[in-house]
C-alpha cells in the first residue's frame, strides 16, 4: 500500500496547527486530525482551527518582554499562527490582540489548501503509528483519554482553566466608562475603563464573596493555575487582591474627577468593529445569573448585556518533567511528540511556540538532523527547559517569563535587568538561528 503522509498531527488547535504548517513548509506529507464539528468540545463552538476560546489578546507585542522576545522567534521560521495574527490584529495597545473569527478562518484557510496537508475531520480515539504530534489542547476528548492515559498514566491529566465574559459594546454606559491605556500606551481608545470610588469597590467585593459559584466536577476540584484563576477566588484571598491584581488602577485618571480610580476593570476590544468587549482578567466561575447579578455592578456595565458568560472548563496536560524529553518527544516512545497546552505550558503563543519545536523536532529525526532545543537565554528555550527539567518537583502549566532564563553576570536594577534580558534573549536566538540552516524549508536553504 502506498503510504499517504509522513507524520500526524492530532488536534488543530493553536498548537497542531501550526505544527502542522511546520512540517509542511518542510516538504513532509502531513495527515492533521481534528474533531470539530462532529465533536464540539465544551468550549468550542465552531470548527474552524486556532479557535480562541478565552482572551482574544496574544499579550504584550514589546520585543523587550518575554510575550514580545517569543512573538519574533515565531516569525523567524516564519510561523503561521503569527502571520494570520498579524493580519487580523485588532488594536490592543502595547498588545497584540487580533479578531478571533477572522484569525481562525486565516489559519484555517491556509492549512486546508495547502496541498501537503491533508485534513481528516474525525474524533480520534485510538494512537496511530508512525511519526506523531499529540496537540488535543486543555479540552482533549473523552474519546482519545484512555489512549492518552494509557500512553502517559491517568493520574497526571487533569486541571481547570476560567474565560472571561464578554459584553455587547452597545450597552457600555460611555458617560461612565472611558478610555484610556495604562501609561498612555496605545491610543488610548484601545481599552474601556470602569473606575470604581471605594464606596463603590466594598459592595463590588462582597457581591463576589457571596455569589454562588458553579459546583466543579470531580476532575475539576485541583487547584488552579494561577494566572487563570477565577476573579472570585481572587477576591477570598483578600478583600484588595483583585484591585492590586486585574483591577489595579495604575496609570489611569478618572476624567470625571481628575484622579486615579480607586480600582478599575479594564474592557478590551474582542473585534476589529470593536462591537463587543471582554472583561479583563475576569475569568470567573459564578453561574450565568450571578455574572449579570454582579458583574452589573460595575460601574459603567449597569444595563450591559452578555455576549458570551465566563465559563470553567477542563484542561489536560502531562507531567512534562518527568515525561518529556528536552526535544518534547515522549521519553518512553520517542515517536510521539507532545505540544501545545497538552505539554504543560500556558498561553497562546506558547502553544504554537511548542507547536512549532515538536514539528521541527519530528523533521530533523526524519532527516537524521541534531534535535533541536533553544538556548535558554531565549524565551520559548527557557520556557520548555523548565517545562522538560526533571528538577522541577511540583509541576504547573507556565508561560514565558524572565523569571525561567538564566540569571544575568551583574546586578542590574529591574527596569535593566528586564530589558538586558531581551538584548540576550534576541542576540543568544540570532546566534543560534544562524548555526541551524538545516532547518529552513529548502526554498529558505537556496535562499
Amino acid at each position: 500500500m502506498t503510504k499517504t503522509h509522513d507524520a500526524t498531527v492530532i488536534g488543530a488547535g493553536l498548537a497542531g496547527s501550526e505544527a502542522a504548517w511546520q512540517l509542511a513548509l518542510r516538504g513532509l506529507r502531513v495527515r492533521l486530525v481534528e474533531m470539530r464539528p462532529a465533536t464540539l468540545g465544551p468550549a468550542h463552538s465552531g470548527d474552524r482551527f486556532a479557535e480562541l476560546v478565552c482572551s482574544n489578546s496574544l499579550k504584550s507585542d514589546d520585543p523587550a518582554t518575554p510575550p514580545g522576545c517569543l512573538k519574533r522567534e515565531l516569525e523567524a521560521f516564519d510561523s503561521l499562527v503569527m502571520r494570520c495574527a498579524r493580519e487580523t490584529a485588532v488594536p490592543a495597545g502595547a498588545a497584540l490582540a487580533v479578531d478571533r473569527e477572522a484569525f481562525s478562518a486565516a489559519v484555517t484557510a491556509a492549512l486546508e489548501s495547502h496541498p501537503a496537508v491533508t485534513v481528516l475531520r474525525e474524533e480520534a480515539t485510538t494512537l496511530p503509528d508512525g511519526p506523531l504530534i499529540l496537540a488535543t489542547g486543555p479540552l482533549t476528548s473523552p474519546g482519545l483519554e484512555p489512549a492518552l492515559s494509557a500512553l502517559v498514566g491517568a493520574e497526571r491529566l487533569a486541571f481547570y482553566d476560567a474565560a472571561a465574559p464578554v459584553v455587547d459594546a452597545a450597552t457600555v454606559d460611555t458617560s461612565v466608562v472611558f478610555a484610556e491605556s495604562r501609561h498612555g500606551k496605545g491610543e488610548g481608545a484601545d481599552y474601556l475603563n470602569c473606575p470604581f470610588d471605594r464606596e463603590e469597590y466594598e459592595p463590588f467585593v462582597d457581591a463576589l464573596l457571596s455569589a454562588e459559584r458553579v459546583v466543579a466536577k470531580d476532575f475539576e476540584s485541583r487547584e488552579l493555575f494561577s494566572a487563570c484563576q477565577p476573579i472570585e477566588q481572587l477576591a477570598r484571598s483578600g478583600r484588595d487582591a483583585p484591585r492590586f491584581g486585574p483591577m489595579r488602577p495604575i496609570g489611569l485618571t478618572d476624567p470625571r474627577t481628575g484622579r486615579r480610580p480607586w480600582a478599575v476593570v479594564q474592557l478590551r476590544a474582542e473585534n476589529r468593529a470593536r462591537t463587543a468587549f471582554n472583561l479583563v482578567g475576569f475569568q470567573t466561575n459564578l453561574t450565568f445569573a450571578e455574572q449579570r447579578r454582579v458583574f452589573r455592578l460595575i460601574p459603567g456595565l449597569a444595563e450591559a448585556e452578555f455576549v458570551r458568560y465566563g465559563v470553567m472548563h477542563r484542561n489536560t496536560f502531562v507531567d512534562a518533567p518527568r515525561l518529556l524529553s528536552p526535544d518534547l518527544s515522549l521519553c518512553a516512545h520517542p515517536d510521539v511528540w507532545i505540544a501545545g497546552q497538552l505539554s504543560g505550558t500556558e498561553g497562546y503563543l506558547e502553544a504554537a511556540g511548542t507547536g512549532m519545536l515538536a514539528a521541527l523536532n519530528l523533521f530533523a529525526r526524519l532527516r537524521e538532523l541534531d534535535p533541536v532545543v533553544l538556548p535558554p537565554e531565549t524565551a520559548l528555550g527557557a520556557l520548555v527547559a523548565y517545562a522538560t527539567d526533571p528538577a522541577t518537583a511540583t509541576y504547573q502549566p507556565m508561560h514565558v517569563n524572565w523569571g525561567l532564563v538564566p540569571p544575568l553576570a551583574e546586578r542590574l536594577g529591574k527596569r535593566d535587568r528586564r530589558a538586558a534580558y531581551a538584548a540576550r534573549a534576541h542576540a543568544v536566538f540570532g546566534t543560534w538561528l544562524s548555526a541551524r540552516p538545516d532547518l529552513l524549508p529548502e526554498e529558505g536553504r537556496r535562499a
